[in-house]
């Protein structure tokens, strides 16, 4: 048998610890999240219930997470669940306001100027930072608090800044940036279908 050349068996080692970390760091969500998360779904099952909406913002691959999960309120996860869209705005999509807000109050300001445009009482805002530092994603917090809305932090690392701004932190246990971010998406399916399930199932 022709032995695989050296490249090609570093690509498949690395791949195959590059699984064994993702799996092994959800399986740390498992045993630190799982409270966190069930409150979140709480708070997001009530919101929807008394007719309010959600709002997501992050930064860089969050903004893309912020954008995928607001898609899956608004279309579906669950295709074998027949519903009607829920209102869930992803604050990261309007690159003219972005630019504008970046522009004429400075880019930490964008998110938070939109939470006070758009935001009601008893809305959910979900920020999504790897860090918990991002100061556009803190300055959004704080402004909620002072509207009403509630707070829930997909974060990592200790939870930086975002922990203490937040009404529930759901820190994934991990320093490294891509980990986090797979962690998040895991967790915005879990809690999403979960609430589809309990509302609609």
């Amino acid at each position: 048998m022709a032995h695989l050349p050296l490249t090609l068996v570093y690509r498949q080692s690395f791949i195959l610890e590059s699984l064994k970390e993702s799996s092994a760091m959800k399986l740390k969500i498992a045993e630190t999240c799982v409270a966190d998360i069930s409150k979140a779904i709480d708070i997001i099952i009530n919101a929807l219930n008394n007719k309010k909406k959600i709002l997501l913002c992050g930064n860089g691959g969050s903004a893309a997470d912020a954008q995928h999960l607001a898609t899956e309120f608004v279309i579906r996860l669950n295709p074998k669940i027949k519903r009607p869209g829920l209102p869930a705005i992803a604050l990261t999509t309007d690159s003219s306001l972005l630019t504008a807000g970046a522009n004429d109050i400075g880019y930490d300001n964008v998110f938070s100027r939109t939470v006070e445009a758009l935001g009601a009482s008893g809305d959910v805002l979900i920020g999504i930072s790897t860090s918990g530092n991002s100061e556009s994603v803190n300055l959004a917090f704080i402004k909620a608090k002072e509207m009403g809305i509630n707070t829930i932090g997909f974060l990592g690392k200790d939870g930086g800044k975002s922990r203490e701004l937040v009404d529930v932190a759901i820190i994934v246990p991990s320093e490294d940036t891509q980990r986090i971010q797979e962690g998040h998406i895991t967790i915005g399916h879990i809690i999403f279908q979960e609430v589809e399930q309990e509302i609609y199932g």
